[in-house]
């Protein structure tokens, strides 16, 4: 019998590959969807619903864009050797079979001049250069799951569609979205359902709010819980699911993708380095 929210597990050939802009879109307000393509694209697999590859940027200063042998990006770089600028990204959409070849959506939050990524994406014009990197590895849909909660913020969104995709339409799911803009709530249009209940919380208080809705909710056992976005919001959520609540890191999938006040933060890192069981 297969254990309640096991995940297949598929791996992929790690590659990096050599991409273009092909058109531009606003999405949502400050995010943009940008469609890559390149016959690099050929291949590639991204079948999970929070997979993530590796954008690598050119540099500001320089233009230059550096993209690195297959996991190179982990060497140690030579002195005076390019800069590598990469950040980690929840692929949107992939059309491996478009007319006019491969087609890869990733979508971007913009916030001004603060970050490489934003503001490469802010200026992002058809023909631009960029590298992916990716995935090494594709997690399935948990088994057994009679419900899901998803917690994100605008930097997951991406990874919030693509669970509400992946899972059955028999499967209840309640979003909980804590963004800055209140008509982000469109990114979502056509997702509200019978069993897609849509929560959005913006203000200053969003997060205090976004706790006490979480705590309100029941959570049973076989209640799978995904959570995702700025680390720092995420902690005391993840304290309750984990510690107070007492669910195991397969039911309670909690991951920082971004940390304010900190540059190309690694989402592997432990989200909570005060909590042993991160």
């Amino acid at each position: 019998m297969t254990e309640v929210f096991a995940r297949e597990r598929t791996m992929h050939d790690l590659q990096t590959r050599r991409v273009q802009v092909l058109r531009t879109a606003a999405i949502a307000p400050k995010m943009v969807r940008i469609t890559l393509g390149g016959e690099d694209l050929t291949g590639f697999s991204a079948v999970g619903p929070a997979d993530h590859v590796k954008v690598f940027f050119p540099d500001p200063e320089t233009g230059v864009l550096t993209i690195p042998e297959p996991g190179g990006f982990r060497k140690p770089r030579a002195e005076g050797a390019p800069a590598i600028i990469l950040r980690d990204y929840t692929p949107f959409a992939f059309r491996g079979d478009a007319e006019s070849g491969p087609e890869l959506d990733i979508d971007f939050v913009l916030h001004g001049d603060h970050g490489v990524a934003a503001a490469w994406a802010a200026q992002a014009k058809v023909g631009d250069k960029l590298g992916i990197g990716g995935p090494r590895a594709s997690l399935g849909v948990p088994a057994g799951v009679d419900s899901a909660i998803l917690v994100a913020d605008e930097s997951a969104l991406p990874a919030a569609t693509r669970w509400l995709q992946a899972f059955d339409a028999s499967v209840p799911v309640t979003g909980l979205f804590f963004v800055k803009d209140a008509d982000t709530s469109a990114y979502l249009d056509g997702h509200n359902s019978e069993t897609r209940e849509l929560r959005w919380f913006t203000g200053v208080d969003r997060a205090s709010k976004l706790e006490a809705t979480l705590r309100a909710l029941p959570i049973g056992e076989r209640t799978f819980v995904f959570l995702a976005g700025e680390a720092n919001t995420l902690i005391p959520l993840r304290r309750y699911l984990r510690r107070e609540l007492g669910l195991s890191k397969a039911q309670a999938d909690v991951h920082g993708y971004w940390k304010q006040g900190e540059v190309a933060l690694d989402h592997h890192a432990p989200l909570d380095p005060t909590d042993p069981e991160d």
